[in-house]
């Protein structure tokens, strides 16, 4: 088919060059870098942040195909999820046969956009080939004791009847419904994370790839800490342990705190005292909600001052945290303050600030630096010389202990749901829980079940449940939790190393961690914190030998858009908004923000592929902003991209000289500027894929291209335009590979481009400073030249007669008079 002599025909030509592209990968053979984006979720449509982050990942795998490196570059589907349940309810389809639907769909989408993925090694973590190696791990867990069963305080979410991980409560509400979160006692299993706490910390300051922010958001939900525990006389009999960051903060105490699951409360018998504390373990952690609290009537002893201490229950003190138990300092901690403040509590001040600082008790704790007064044999010490003080007193008595405490907590996988990997026990009245056999394995969902009862599926599905005890062939029943869908991601990026997927330990070791990983940032404390640790149990379990998925990490900016509202103040799509507009109705615009279905400020990437074209939506994605900054959608962006690819096209149209062969050993002086720039701006480019500075690379590739569309327009020779030009659709191909390949075929270049090696940058052009030399005729300024600083006189005189040639027209030249790196004058008669 023709494609030159009609414009630019995105559509043909995409469609076309995508038959064309194989970048299937067989064995495992040679592969010596691995580029990975964050799967998806198959939802049914990709939206503009799946484009983002694919199309980055995709310019640094062609980018390491061109230095020669055979790259892993796979793509598989998140395909468990509540998602699918909501529509068997919606719809009256099986999750499975929507999922696959969705999945069918995504793929041709994502394959429209040119991603060169190695589609043979695809997976989906619903299919049981993917399943059933999860559910061995969980078996090798139990062995291990990384796995087990206990009744705890759990995250309700009554939307998505489920329960929620601790990471998974975003400000006290559930991550994906956004319901408020409800407290409950449920049977659950757990995976050990803290067990590995220590080695989590150690090994982020491995991990030089990986962004600060990231590293420190982990650092700050592990939370360790080093603190003492207390001892408490009490009223009740009991002794009170108290956990402390602070002990020099003692004798500023004036009250103390415990969880509303604390066992000392088995010692208030009061029904409205119990009726409170139901109240306060609904909102236990929140750190929104207003610090509340009941007084138990019970007193503790300050084991230094002859003073009696109240003990509460309170919402912001934690079961899990510490001892479940503080003291109450309100002069020096907001949080204690607050409890004081709205229970009446005395407050007692011990640390007073150098003269000049600003603060006011009567608002707010005082949490800065100062001397100590009011406080005994700490007074006149400053904080940490106070601290020492104070731990070594309560040691010499006794009532004292150095403890290491964390924020991190084991993570809860039981989830209510049908959509999910089975949990491969059972339970038998004799036996007790018991492991499912290997060789049973895997234990399948059953097709048909019912959704119109509500709740958990299995609870109630007629045969499934109902089995033999492995161990003594009595009646049992499975287990009717599934995994949380982060199970499935915490290593999905191993089982693409081995073609069979799985864990082939011989794969992995040699093809992990993965090399350039992209995702957004919000998984910091979700996936990336618990594929970190997967990869630590099964090194345990003797499946890997590393401990760290990642070496880079690169965490996309979000893209966004604006807000737009109708005069009743419904949100409205940004074309219906566009429209409104041009039909003169009120339209209110609000700002930018992360695009989000919920305030329709969406852009469906399939009706811009449509209109403009893939390359176009890879540009633009790529193009102003740092790959790790947020962009803001713009049609007026779009159609800058789209403009300029099409003048792009028009100069390979309109000029058939371009070829691919060149010989740019011997050049004019002129030429040889330009083709320095060339060269230049290559190394520039170069340097800036390296460092990930996609943005940066793009503005190199288009400022080539203005170098070339003035080659072109100024007669530069044909040898310097076709390197010039080889290099150009070389370095831009990674970006835009459509257009890239199109051109390159135009000009006779040989093989697919994508399977060209990387231009390098030549030295003898690099090492050449240019200089402006201005051209006189008789003394007077007629034009400039850009010249290399140590080129030839002659060479110099000859190129500024022909720049000048206009303005001398028919004299004759007398002489010529150079000044080097300043000006040549040319005399006439």
């Amino acid at each position: 088919m023709e494609f030159f002599g009609m414009g630019y025909n995105f559509k043909l030509v995409e469609q076309e060059i995508q038959k064309r592209w194989d970048f299937k990968i067989a064995g495992n053979d040679g592969i010596n870098c691995y580029v990975l984006g964050m799967f998806p979720y198959p939802s049914g449509n990709i939206h503009m942040g799946h484009i983002r982050n694919y199309t980055i990942g995709d310019v640094i795998a062609r980018y390491k195909r061109a230095h020669g490196l055979k790259v892993l570059h796979p793509i598989g589907w998140d395909a468990f999820g509540l998602p699918a349940e909501n529509a068997a309810l919606s719809y009256g389809v099986n999750p499975a046969v929507w999922t696959e639907r969705n999945i069918e769909s995504m793929r041709k989408q994502l394959k429209s956009i040119g991603i060169s993925y190695n589609w043979d090694r695809e997976i989906a973590t619903c299919k049981e080939d993917y399943y059933k190696h999860e559910q061995a791990f969980f078996l090798d867990f139990l062995q291990q004791g990384l796995a087990y069963r206990k009744e705890s305080w759990v995250n309700w979410d009554p939307v998505d009847n489920t329960v929620l991980a601790n990471e998974q409560v975003v400000d006290g509400r559930g991550w994906r419904s956004g319901a408020k979160i409800e407290r409950r006692k449920l049977s659950q299993w757990f995976l050990k994370i803290t067990d590995f706490a220590d080695s989590l910390l150690d090994g982020l300051k491995t991990l030089d790839g990986w962004p600060e922010k990231v590293k420190l958001m982990q650092e700050r939900w592990i939370g360790k800490t080093e603190g003492v525990i207390l001892e408490f006389a009490t009223s009740c009999g009991q002794k009170l342990e108290v956990f402390s960051t602070m002990p020099q903060m003692l004798f500023g105490a004036s009250f103390c705190a415990v969880s509303a699951e604390h066992p000392i409360l088995r010692h208030v018998t009061d029904e409205a005292f119990s009726a409170r504390v139901r109240g306060i373990i609904e909102c236990s952690g929140d750190e929104e909600k207003q610090k509340i609290g009941a007084d138990t009537g019970l007193f503790a002893t300050h084991p230094l001052l002859d003073r009696k201490l109240p003990i509460y229950a309170a919402n912001y003190v934690l079961s899990e945290y510490g001892t479940g138990a503080v003291f109450g300092c309100p002069a020096h901690d907001q949080r204690d303050f607050e409890f004081a403040v709205a229970h009446g509590l005395d407050i007692y001040q011990v640390v007073f600030p150098d003269d000049g600082v600003q603060y006011d008790l009567q608002k707010e704790a005082y949490s800065g630096d100062g001397t100590y007064r009011n406080s005994e044999f700490l007074n006149g010490l400053r904080v940490d010389a106070a601290r020492n003080a104070m731990i070594q007193k309560l040691e010499s008595m006794g009532g004292c202990r150095r403890v290491t405490n964390y924020r991190l907590h084991d993570w809860g996988i039981s989830r209510q749901r049908y959509w999910g990997c089975p949990i491969p026990v059972v339970h038998c009245e004799k036996c007790g829980i018991v492991p499912v056999d290997r060789q049973d394995l895997p234990i399948s969902l059953p097709e048909e079940v019912d959704f119109s009862r509500g709740g958990n599926p299995l609870d109630h599905h007629p045969t499934w449940k109902h089995v033999q005890c492995p161990k003594c062939q009595s009646s049992a029943q499975r287990e009717t939790d599934t995994f949380d869908t982060f199970f499935e991601s915490s290593w999905y990026f191993a089982a693409f190393c081995s073609e069979q997927g799985g864990i082939n330990a011989a794969d992995c070791n040699k093809l992990l961690p993965v090399d350039y990983y992209i995702g957004g940032v919000e998984h910091a404390v979700l996936h990336l914190l618990y594929a970190r640790f997967f990869c630590r149990a099964l090194k345990k379990c003797g499946h890997l030998a590393v401990e760290e998925p990642f070496r880079n990490l690169i965490t996309q900016g979000m893209v966004c858009h604006s807000v737009y509202r109708d005069a009743a103040g419904n949100y409205l799509f940004p074309e219906d908004a566009q429209r409104m507009i041009r039909d003169g109705e009120a339209v209110q615009r609000g700002k930018v923000e992360k695009m989000s279905k919920s305030k329709k400020n969406v852009v469906d990437p399939s009706h811009i592929i449509e209109k403009y074209g893939a390359d176009t939506v890879r540009l633009f994605m790529l193009s102003d902003t740092p790959p790790e900054r947020d962009i803001e959608w713009s049609d007026v962006g779009v159609e800058g991209a789209w403009r300029y690819l099409e003048r792009l096209w028009r100069l390979f149209e309109d000029n058939s000289s371009i070829g691919a062969d060149f010989d740019t050993a011997d050049v004019k002086a002129e030429d040889r500027v330009y083709l320095s720039g060339i060269h230049k701006l290559l190394r520039g480019l170069s340097a800036d894929m390296e460092h990930c500075r996609l943005n940066c690379a793009v503005a190199k590739f288009r400022e080539m291209s203005n170098t070339v569309f003035e080659m072109v327009k100024c007669g530069v020779s044909q040898q310097v335009i076709n390197e010039s030009v080889c290099i150009l659709l070389r370095v831009m191909e990674p970006f835009i590979p459509h257009i890239a390949e199109k051109l390159w075929e135009r000009i006779g270049g040989e093989g697919m481009l994508c399977n060209r090696q990387w231009p390098s940058a030549r030295e003898d052009l690099l090492t050449e400073d240019l200089v402006t030399i201005a051209v006189q005729v008789n003394g007077k300024l007629c034009s400039t030249l850009k010249v290399g600083a140590q080129c030839d006189g002659e060479e110099v005189k000859a190129e500024a007669l022909k720049v000048a040639q206009r303005k001398l027209g028919d004299k004759e030249v007398r002489n010529i008079y150079f000044v080097p790196g300043r000006v040549v004058n040319i005399v006439t008669k």
